[in-house]
């Protein structure tokens, strides 16, 4: 099974990368509108959804994996909050019409056809005004000595930056950097990292 990978390594009564939301997320989850609804992609173990979920947001966190998003359910228990999840693999995804205030991805590493798909779909699945918050490993990833990211045997699910900005031309793109930062998220998000972070808009233009 596509998902027996991560149901494994989420099988540990610890949160492998943290209870705490991701740091790139604090600094533009405000920017969503006010107690909207928020599509966390592979959200995993639940720590941004269920973060979101306290700030007021209607949450929907996906990922392959059922055995993280109980996880996620149950931290968000643990904090007297409700996320909706689903167990799905995000190949077979429907991002929908006009339904979301904000898109969330997190280190959310897919094969380049569907990780294209996905973000073809972006701006038609935004409400107006609605974001997308998002943060992935670079290929020089490989290089860091911080632990992060998919194995040198999946390469390919790294994300070349231009190769994003690319993917992403049909959002409004307010903040775009690939950058060098010290990650702390459990114990498999640790040290220098190379990652790309976007903070994108609906392009109302083309819906009009």
């Amino acid at each position: 099974m596509a998902n027996s990978k991560w149901d494994e390594r989420y099988s540990e009564q610890e949160f492998v990368y943290g209870t705490e939301p991701n740091d790139f997320l604090l600094t533009q989850y405000k920017n969503i509108k006010d107690g909207g609804r928020v599509l966390c992609l592979a959200e995993g173990e639940g720590r941004n959804a269920v973060f979101l979920a306290r700030q007021g947001f209607e949450v929907h966190a996906v990922d392959q994996s059922a055995v993280g998003l109980k996880k996620a359910e149950e931290l968000a228990r643990s904090y007297g909050v409700t996320i909706s999840t689903q167990a799905i693999d995000i190949k077979d995804l429907e991002l929908g019409q006009d339904a979301w205030d904000g898109v969330v991805s997190i280190f959310a590493h897919v094969p380049p056809a569907v990780r294209k798909r996905l973000h073809g779909e972006l701006n038609g699945s935004l409400k107006e005004n609605g974001v997308l918050i998002f943060e992935g490993f670079t290929p020089e990833q490989l290089e860091m000595e911080g632990k992060g990211g998919p194995p040198p045997s999946q390469a390919e699910l790294y994300i070349p930056y231009d190769q994003l900005i690319d993917e992403l031309g049909s959002l409004e793109i307010v903040y775009a950097k690939h950058l060098h930062r010290t990650l702390s998220e459990g114990k498999l998000h640790q040290g220098l990292c190379a990652v790309a972070q976007v903070f994108a808009k609906k392009d109302e233009l083309l819906n009009r």
